[in-house]
């Protein structure tokens, strides 16, 4: 058996179980790579208030303990983050990649939790854009993170997310891909990568369900354990969609609020049509 390869993530805690940590732990076992977790926050979901969530924030001298506990096993294939907790978090994360040379390096800029219309931890945001961007390999924000980093009001086309990819690469990420999910004016679910001088479109056909919680997650921690797998970004993306688009696909209904998506669905499907074959 080959050397497995390890992915460790520096997220929030969703116990849900469609996004967050639980999401990218359940990707990254998928992708066949070993999955470490720093949970840097706890989100509750309150049923009583319609579903309104709270984050907690983990201690930063905590995060940084775990992070050090996952590197104590030598170096790391590659690192995904998503909701950071504090600005310290980001301070030490950035010392961190840069100590430890981690060269597979996916920020996904979690400002908002699915549901809420409030940014999380707004204050996280400048951190992200001055200390993480320059050090991603690529990052993944949805249409509203995208904004929120580029400085542009609102993201709904292609030709929108083309502004805020150039904008974005200009702050020093080497790659960005841009979900356009439900929001983007568009017939085909269409995510963009941009590299600094191409363009490349991902489409799908549009999935009529609202059980895609946590997909956005997904599609970062596929990205993240394709590139620790050695694929290139544009190859890592390209399968990303696939997985992500499956994980929707079999989503079902947690309660009246949510449908988290099902990571297994991919292999699921290959497993059936290895059947016929």
């Amino acid at each position: 058996m080959s050397e497995i390869k390890k992915v460790l993530t520096v997220a929030g805690s969703d116990s849900s179980g469609g996004a967050g940590l639980e999401a990218d732990l359940k990707t990254f076992e998928e992708y066949g790579t070993f999955g470490f977790c720093a949970i840097t926050s706890i989100v509750t979901m309150d049923e009583d208030k319609n579903w309104h969530h709270e984050v907690e924030p983990i201690n930063p001298e905590l995060v940084y303990k775990q992070i050090k506990t996952v590197l104590s096993g030598g170096k790391l294939d590659a690192l995904k983050t998503g909701m950071l907790g504090s600005v310290r978090v980001i301070e030490f994360l950035s010392t961190i990649i840069d100590q430890n040379e981690i060269e597979n390096v996916v920020i996904d800029p979690v400002m908002v939790c699915k549901g809420e219309n409030e940014v999380v931890q707004p204050e996280n945001g400048k951190a992200i854009r001055e200390l993480l961007l320059p050090r991603a390999t690529i990052a993944t924000p949805n249409l509203f993170e995208a904004g929120q980093l580029a400085g542009i009001a609102k993201v709904s086309t292609i030709d929108d997310m083309k502004e805020a990819a150039r904008k974005i690469i200009s702050l020093g990420a080497k790659n960005v891909v841009i979900k356009g999910g439900k929001g983007l004016q568009a017939e085909k679910a269409i995510d963009l990568l941009f590299d600094g001088s191409e363009f490349t479109l991902y489409e799908a056909d549009k999935l009529d369900t609202d059980h895609n919680h946590g997909a956005g997650c997904t599609f970062a921690a596929a990205i993240a354990a394709g590139l620790a797998q050695g694929m290139t970004v544009k190859a890592a993306v390209s399968k990303a969609k696939e997985f992500t688009t499956a994980a929707i696909s079999g989503g079902f209904a947690f309660n009246r609020f949510v449908g988290p998506v099902w990571h297994g669905a991919f292999h699921k499907a290959e497993q059936r049509m290895n059947k016929y074959r």
